[in-house]
């Protein structure tokens, strides 16, 4: 299919979109018995055990999460054990929650539902203590596993047409999506959720390339039927999403193999049945780039969508700066990370939420986005309970770190009404919607470009999840009424689509307690 033909995302993004009808009109019994298992297991390969030992570095977690991204000059390598550590702050497994008398393990990085459908592949060339290959990273049992023995990183340099940050990698990661076990759930709004997902992923993974000074980089371009063919992976039910270029190094990788064969690795069956959704299948295969020539007209300026001029009250943002930073660790901040999944109706400061922005949106590190800085996704806001500000809509001006006052009042019914009639947005302290326009994004990167505006925004609420929780303040993603939240912040957000949605608040205390592992 042809990438430039964007009545295909337009049609995704229709067919997909939730509305008071299409809820109540399209329920969806779970069928618990055919759950999937949350880990790609691999039944044939050994393990290779990763350090479990992590490198503890002391940067405080907030200034990991807003860090500047290139590193230090230079080349940078990682050692397995350097690597290790990233991987389980990215994907890994950190607690075990006991729910109705069962273990559930909590991963590093928020997913909907839960479900987990993200799965993190290495490669590299010969790095410390670790040979060149293809792995998959095993987070039930925090290991890799061999997929490919040598050094296919000029091959992944090809499929994406030479971007500099691949080329120079000694060691990339490979986020994939399988489709299904978010499917499960969400049907067909899963493909929407493979970015968001992927997106918390990285939010964690590149700021534990920061605390480690490693450069890191999102690249969203590259010829998709290569990379799935390095992996063995079926994108009909599995595929590539983003490689992930960690550390730098001045030595051009070997040239590659001639091939990567079929592996026919057998992998655990992920239940007894799997539903097909022919849109995930029809959007994925129509945002696909076929040719490295395809690749290089992707990598461009990013088109940028002019605000209009604030025509209501200012209110330049406060962050927390010097003693009033916390100083807790990236490590310990994820690994008391949660999704709240109650809010107590407490006021935060106006300081906490100007940390939360200010960190969350210093700019995404990723190929399609060009100059350093722009941003597809624009932030709006409904604020119930932050001291310091009055309660009402707002739009974020990045250019001058500032929230504009739309209207005044109090919309806590409504944003619960917009966030699917659920509690969560109508008891916290403020929620922040990311919209984009996706006419300008479809027009410059054709369907793929939907992948980015996803990825951006949900690169954007992992950070914000990060920096919540630095200041021991919770955070939850949700889901929306799609044409109500535009309507709700129109005329301002008229044009634009909402593309994910974070709220943000003081979490109500549970009764259970997660055992640690």
């Amino acid at each position: 299919m042809d990438n430039r033909n964007v009545g295909a995302a337009w049609e995704y993004h229709k067919v997909t979109k939730h509305s008071y009808q299409s809820i109540r009109s399209g329920a969806h019994a779970l069928d618990w018995a055919n759950q999937p298992v949350s880990f790609k297991i691999y039944t044939t390969l050994p393990p290779i055990p990763l350090p479990k030992d992590l490198v503890e570095v002391p940067v405080p977690a907030l200034e990991a999460v807003s860090a500047p991204w290139d590193g230090p000059p230079g080349d940078t390598v990682p050692d397995l054990r350097t690597l290790a550590t990233v991987l389980h702050l990215s994907a890994g497994v950190t607690r075990f929650l006991t729910v109705a008398g069962q273990q559930m393990p909590f991963r590093a990085a928020a997913c909907t539902g839960a479900l987990y459908h993200i799965e993190l592949y290495v490669a590299c060339g010969d790095v410390p203590d670790l040979p060149a290959g293809i792995y998959h990273y095993s987070v039930h049992d925090h290991a890799l596993r061999r997929l490919r023995t040598g050094d296919y990183r000029g091959m992944l340099a090809r499929a994406a047409a030479e971007e500099p940050a691949v080329r120079a990698a000694p060691v990339m990661l490979i986020a994939t999506s399988t489709y299904w076990r978010n499917a499960w759930k969400y049907r067909a709004r899963a493909y929407r959720h493979c970015f968001w997902d992927s997106g918390t992923i990285l939010a964690n993974t590149l700021a534990a390339s920061a605390a480690h000074r490693l450069p890191a980089r999102a690249v969203c371009g590259f010829v998709d039927g290569a990379v799935n063919r390095l992996l063995d992976v079926n994108p009909e039910r599995e595929a590539a999403l983003v490689l992930v270029p960690l550390g730098r190094t001045a030595e051009a990788p070997q040239a590659p193999p001639d091939d990567a064969p079929p592996l026919g690795l057998p992998t655990m069956a992920l239940s007894a049945t799997e539903v097909d959704y022919p849109a995930i299948r029809a959007i994925h295969a129509a945002s696909s780039l076929a040719a490295e020539a395809e690749v290089a007209v992707w990598r461009d300026r990013t088109p940028t969508t002019a605000q209009p001029a604030p025509a209501g009250r200012l209110f330049p943002l406060r962050p927390s700066t010097g003693e009033g930073i916390p100083s807790d660790s990236l490590a310990r901040v994820i690994h008391r990370r949660g999704s709240s999944r109650r809010f107590a109706r407490e006021p935060i400061t106006f300081e906490h939420l100007s940390t939360i922005l200010a960190s969350a949106t210093r700019g995404v590190p990723a190929d399609f986005l060009d100059p350093p800085g722009v941003a597809l996704n624009h932030l709006y806001l409904i604020v119930h309970a932050v001291d310091g500000l009055p309660s009402g809509t707002y739009v974020f001006h990045r250019d001058r770190q500032a929230l504009e006052l739309l209207r005044a009042g109090d919309f806590r019914r409504e944003a619960g009404y917009l966030g699917l009639e659920q509690a969560l947005p109508a008891d916290a302290s403020a929620n922040v919607y990311m919209l984009a326009d996706l006419d300008a994004c479809l027009a410059r990167f054709g369907n793929r470009g939907y992948r980015a505006a996803m990825l951006e925004a949900g690169v954007i609420g992992g950070k914000m999840y990060l920096a919540a929780y630095a200041l021991r303040l919770g955070a939850t993603g949700l889901t929306f009424y799609d044409d109500d939240v535009t309507a709700f912040f129109s005329p301002h957000a008229q044009g634009k689509s909402v593309i994910f949605l974070v709220a943000l608040g003081r979490p109500r205390r549970r009764s259970t307690r997660p055992s640690r592992r």
